[in-house]
């Protein structure tokens, strides 16, 4: 009830083996647990309370695949504004890959989609030319890179400066969403407010005396395929100085393996993170059908989320 029933097709050149139904759900509260564990195994490193703030983003725009009473897939579609929309955290369980469901989850994500002017996805290098016959043009790479943090070196290093740093509550949120608002692809006022706002993790910004936001980034916990993590994003600074002065902040006292997805549209950004130790272990390949957004990611050093772009 409430769902999409649709026949299962071959997906993208692979003739399925069996024809059958797939049931299409909105996410609920009881499937994050399920789809985090999913997430978790195929290495996207998820943080924790993300899928929570994924449904709060677009409640229409995140879906499970059911065939009966079992869930064999996911998919995001996430409408941030009547130009542009994101697709993401696209899977099906290995048992019930190469059968066609894939599919039906990608084209009921697109449909959703399919009146804005400009749909992004991040795509695995090798899936690039799968993307491109659904009309998905390469913009740039993605670059994960990964530090393995004392918790200690990086403490006590700010040496201040015009702009203070602040951390939790003492940041004007306001300040910031403008900051957010004139380097994204929309404003995203709803979903900022809660990514900064989560409990788990800490926020830093820097603010000159005026209450102007100059930059500001957050680190999370997450799940790693074996153990716990961190990622840091979004990492968003007007100068590198800046961006590494929020690095060694956010670095300091969390200890372990952390993560950063870095846009390579910033060729600053990876060489801010490589001088603090941080080392390339994956890329992805950001692509956009339709106009792409016209926002520089100059101040980008670290993405929010692949799963939402």
């Amino acid at each position: 009830p409430g769902g999409r029933m649709v026949k299962v097709r071959p997906i993208w050149g692979r003739c399925a083996a069996m024809t059958s139904f797939l049931r299409i759900l909105p996410l609920e509260k009881d499937d994050i647990p399920v789809v985090t564990v999913w997430a978790r195994q195929e290495g996207f490193a998820p943080g924790l309370g993300d899928l929570a703030i994924y449904r709060h983003t677009d409640r229409q725009g995140i879906w499970v695949g059911w065939l009966g009473n079992e869930r064999i897939g996911c998919i995001t579609g996430v409408r941030y504004n009547a130009a542009y929309g994101f697709i993401g955290l696209y899977l099906v369980c290995p048992p019930w890959r190469g059968r066609g469901y894939g599919l039906e989850l990608w084209r009921h994500a697109l449909e959703h989609l399919g009146d804005l002017a400009c749909v992004g996805v991040e795509a695995a290098p090798d899936r690039s030319d799968d993307y491109a016959i659904w009309g998905f043009q390469p913009a740039a790479a993605t670059v994960r890179l990964q530090l393995i943090n004392d918790g200690e070196s990086s403490c006590g290093l700010d040496t201040g400066g015009a702009w203070q740093l602040l951390e939790g509550a003492a940041i004007p949120q306001r300040a910031v969403q403008r900051f957010d608002a004139e380097r994204e692809p929309s404003p995203r006022p709803h979903f900022l407010a809660q990514w900064l706002n989560h409990p788990a993790g800490s926020v830093l910004a820097l603010v000159d005396s005026q209450g102007r936001c100059h930059g500001f980034g957050r680190i999370r916990p997450c799940l790693l395929q074996q153990g716990e993590g961190w990622r840091i994003g979004p990492l968003m600074a007007e100068t590198p100085e800046a961006a590494e002065r929020l690095l060694h902040g956010l670095l300091c006292r969390h200890r372990g393996v952390v993560l950063v997805d870095a846009p390579s549209a910033n060729p600053l950004a990876q060489v801010v993170l490589e001088q603090l130790g941080f080392r390339q272990i994956s890329q992805t390949l950001r692509m956009y059908r339709g106009t792409a957004p016209a926002v520089s990611l100059q101040d980008v050093y670290g993405l929010a989320c692949l799963e939402l772009g």
